[in-house]
């Protein structure tokens, strides 16, 4: 009967052990690897940004479009100017080719003067209304940075929905608008960190609502202006 030589065995054990781990893991590396390199190199792609934007909107005037039977007036819409938030989801591919999305919010009060007066009592006061803005669009990072900063250049569309306030708004209804857009500023990075500070200057192109009331129409687009600023994010 052969003896039992442990040490051998062990020994063959581990050299084949060893084998198998050596052989298997060019296949594992390739598989773990680079799945893990190319979804790092999207993240990196990939910034969120929080903006305090301020909401400065244009006065417009035109002929209030009632009946043709009724005595019409000259109609002043003057927004209130606030402040707002703006979220930004950006996607930069290359620094000429990138895209990004924009949630933006605010609370105002759109006042209204009928010159001359209406005869029967339309609307006393202003309509407070929400703004919401949902928009994508175009950006671009030129190469050249000025003073180390990185500027940025973009365009887009989208709606904001306006919606009555249930105590402010007049027992208006909601009502959605085709919105265009630019917008342009400057960010960086702080050192050795992933998050950074944005500064901007936005502006916003839309007819002014109506409502859905013939009193409160005069077929004027207005602007709003929205200066901000805000932190982001880099994934």
């Amino acid at each position: 009967m052969s003896k039992f030589h442990p040490t051998a065995l062990a020994c063959r054990s581990v050299l084949a052990l060893s084998v198998f781990l050596v052989s298997s893991m060019p296949f594992r590396a390739a598989a773990q690897a680079a799945p893990a390199s190319t979804g790092h190199k999207q993240l990196d792609r990939i910034d969120f940004a929080i903006s305090g934007a301020g909401e400065l909107t244009s006065t417009v005037s035109g002929l209030e479009q009632r009946d043709a039977t009724s005595t019409k007036s000259i109609l002043s819409i003057k927004p209130s100017s606030t402040v707002g938030e703006l979220v930004t989801l950006r996607y930069t591919a290359r620094p000429y080719v990138g895209f990004e999305f924009n949630f933006g919010n605010a609370r105002f009060t759109q006042n209204y003067t009928f010159t001359p007066p209406p005869i029967q009592n339309i609307l006393v006061g202003g309509a407070q209304a929400g703004a919401r803005e949902l928009t994508f669009g175009y950006v671009a990072h030129p190469r050249y940075r000025p003073f180390g900063l990185q500027p940025f250049v973009g365009a887009g569309a989208g709606t904001i929905r306006f919606t009555p306030t249930t105590y402010g708004g007049q027992g208006l209804p909601q009502q959605y608008r085709a919105a265009y857009y630019y917008t342009l500023g400057v960010e960086d990075n702080f050192p050795g960190s992933h998050f950074g500070v944005r500064v901007g200057f936005r502006q916003l192109v839309y007819l002014a609502p109506d409502f859905l009331q013939n009193y409160l129409t005069i077929i004027r687009h207005t602007q709003t202006s929205e200066p901000n600023f805000g932190f982001f994010v880099r994934f």
